[in-house]
């Protein structure tokens, strides 16, 4: 059996970001902080740096993005890299020299960094594994069980409106078993320490029993939502699910769509999160998306701010090793 693939180099920075499984509090906490320094406020011009000055960021996406890849781009292009962005499909299913050929090419023409997003789970890693030293592997999105620069942005929306995390019950709603995003922000925060994860979904999209250890389960929207700081809905995965999803979306939206009336049950300072793209009238109603406790498009702005704050902390990690 293959050896997990290590993502920190010697002196405990990172080389490779494909999970947040692993990484200490501490790391994840930098990574936040070194974010908040990239906020911009609407109307002014975003910070620039120089960070990736003469580098070269590979965006290789095999799956439709708009939210990820366009921040990555703009991430990469901020702190002065040139950016590439390729809709390739570099999982050819049997792993063989179709990936590596692609992977090499680009590596030939001086790409410092590959960012890629694949439905097949080991990808990314079968990938970092065959870099160059000097290269770097993020993912953009991992099949249904990682989905790390989310889970980073996810957690700091969140402590940017809640501050300390371990005062925290944090609700995850919609179809949990197909998503990558509730996989990694669950770990983020976690990691963080957060006092209550919740899990409301029905069983066809409730996670297997040995994932999200530690956290409550409820079918009732009704209870799961009850007292809660946060609200994460998420989308129904239908690319990803091959077995018979609900057909009845008024029926679905009636038991697991936020609406007004069902967020009067959470904290009053709750907080609404959505990773994107949003089903309006399906898992959310429109009101609550665009309403006073929702920050949705907070979200969308850490995501360019917390994809910088890894591709500087990787090149700056580079530079250490090779001083």
């Amino acid at each position: 059996m293959t050896s997990p693939l290590p993502q920190l180099d010697s002196n405990g920075r990172l080389r490779h970001l494909i999970t947040l499984d692993g990484l200490e509090p501490g790391l994840i906490l930098e990574l936040l902080d070194r974010a908040q320094a990239y906020q911009c406020l609407p109307g002014r011009l975003p910070p620039r740096g120089d960070e990736l000055s003469g580098w070269t960021v590979a965006n290789l996406f095999a799956e439709p993005s708009t939210r990820t890849r366009a921040s990555f781009e703009l991430a990469a292009v901020r702190l002065g890299a040139d950016a590439i962005n390729l809709d390739v499909m570099l999982s050819s299913r049997a792993k063989g020299e179709s990936i590596i050929d692609t992977i090499y090419t680009l590596q030939a023409m001086q790409v410092d960094v590959f960012v890629i997003r694949d439905s097949q789970a080991g990808i990314v890693e079968f990938v970092a594994r065959h870099v160059g030293d000097h290269v770097s592997v993020i993912s953009g999105g991992e099949a249904h069980i990682s989905h790390p620069t989310q889970g980073l942005l996810d957690a700091l929306t969140i402590q940017q409106h809640k501050g300390a995390f371990r005062d925290l019950t944090v609700t995850f709603v919609g179809d949990i078993r197909h998503s990558r995003v509730a996989r990694s922000a669950y770990r983020a925060l976690t990691s963080l320490g957060v006092a209550e994860v919740r899990l409301v979904a029905p069983g066809e999209m409730m996670p297997e029993s040995h994932e999200f250890r530690g956290a409550r389960r409820f079918s009732s929207f009704d209870e799961g939502i009850a007292g809660t700081d946060v609200v994460m809905m998420l989308r129904i995965q239908r690319e990803r699910i091959a077995e018979a999803i609900p057909t009845d979306i008024d029926r679905y939206h009636e038991l697991y769509g936020l609406t007004a009336a069902r967020l009067a049950r959470a904290n009053k300072q709750a907080i609404v999160m959505h990773p994107g793209p949003m089903n309006r009238g399906v898992e959310i109603a429109s009101d609550v998306a665009d309403g006073p406790q929702s920050v949705i498009r907070h979200q969308v702005a850490n995501g360019v701010a917390i994809r910088m704050a890894v591709l500087a902390h990787v090149a700056e990690a580079r530079r250490r090793r090779a001083s």
